[in-house]
């Protein structure tokens, strides 16, 4: 039988970053400018591969499709996060709407994992067979490759929100020692017995990072042994640039999981986690677009063209609104 002080429809509220007001705005300033320079970053890499036709093709189709859920990915937690810091005041979230902002959390967070071991496979692809490339990664292929983890990703975080059934918590608003709701955080504050579950979910973050991160490591394994058999350094120079802004991704993304969920709960104390946590939600969707544009030349001159192009014709579109004006005063 469940005790009288337990709850069927729980609230949480997000424990503060700091409750001295003056740090408290500086925080939520930094937030705000990192969660623009995201959107920025993210849609301009989208806009650009979608408008410039010389670069359709899978490895831009990849990475336009991890800018888009970099996208997601912050629009469904930074949000909230910015409207605690700026309210002053607990806000609280139920536990219907704490599951759904997991459910799009786990779900980005794993499609984003499965999405980097792809692409590694298709720099592998390209490197080790190039002949064959275009046989090999056809344009069903590749939406494939895409969707296909979408699927997986979404059975997951459904299967990590229907645990949260599962648990039974004590007390109507209860703080979480996060930002954001993630299994962790709740687990720490529901009650009875958690360990089943606290086991389930590591094993299931363990398949969920260690085996797309092993399928990048066998991947760069035979890019590393085609590049070294490229008989000219420019050669060379050129497979490794192509890959080099993926590799800085990946581990960014590996180390940053990898502390949070597969490292014990004693090597973290709670100020580390959500620091890290604060570098995973905020920090990453920043330097994925940055890393790729900078990284990559290709890219990064389309870019440019691009925004020379919304000058050009925001400039056109200006002389023409002051040539209509000049005609009605004559």
């Amino acid at each position: 039988m469940k005790s009288e002080n337990q709850t069927l429809n729980p609230e949480f509220h997000f424990q503060p970053f700091t409750t001295i007001p003056e740090m408290k705005w500086l925080i939520f300033g930094t937030f705000l400018i990192l969660y623009l320079l995201s959107l920025l970053g993210n849609v301009s890499v989208v806009f650009t591969i979608y408008t410039v036709n010389s670069l359709h093709t899978p490895m831009y189709f990849f990475l336009a499709s991890l800018a888009f859920m970099e996208i997601i990915y912050s629009c469904a937690i930074d949000p909230f996060t910015l409207a605690t810091l700026g309210s002053g005041r607990k806000i609280y979230i139920s536990l219907g709407g704490c599951g759904t902002q997991m459910f799009l959390f786990i779900f980005l967070g794993s499609s984003d994992c499965i999405l980097l071991a792809i692409m590694a496979y298709d720099r592998c692809v390209a490197i080790c067979r190039p002949l064959n490339y275009p046989l090999i990664m056809t344009w069903r292929m590749c939406v494939s490759l895409v969707v296909g983890p979408w699927a997986m990703s979404a059975f997951f975080g459904i299967q990590f929100c229907l645990l949260i059934l599962t648990l039974t918590f004590c007390g109507n608003h209860m703080a979480i020692r996060n930002f954001y709701c993630d299994l962790p955080a709740l687990l720490k504050v529901a009650c009875g017995n958690t360990q089943a579950q606290e086991h389930g979910i590591f094993f299931a973050c363990a398949i969920i990072l260690i085996i797309p991160f092993t399928l990048i490591c066998i991947s760069y394994v035979f890019i590393a042994v085609a590049i070294i058999r490229i008989p000219s350094a420019l050669g060379r120079q050129r497979a490794f640039s192509t890959c080099s802004s993926h590799i800085m991704v990946v581990l960014i993304q590996s180390s940053c999981s990898s502390l949070i969920y597969v490292c014990p709960a004693s090597c973290l104390t709670a100020m580390q986690v959500k620091v890290v946590s604060v570098f995973f939600t905020f920090g990453t969707p920043v330097l994925n677009p940055l890393i790729y544009s900078l990284r990559n030349k290709e890219l990064k001159e389309a870019m440019s063209r691009s925004l020379s192009r919304i000058m050009l014709s925001q400039k056109k579109s200006d002389n023409l609104i002051n040539k209509r004006e000049k005609t009605r005063q004559l």
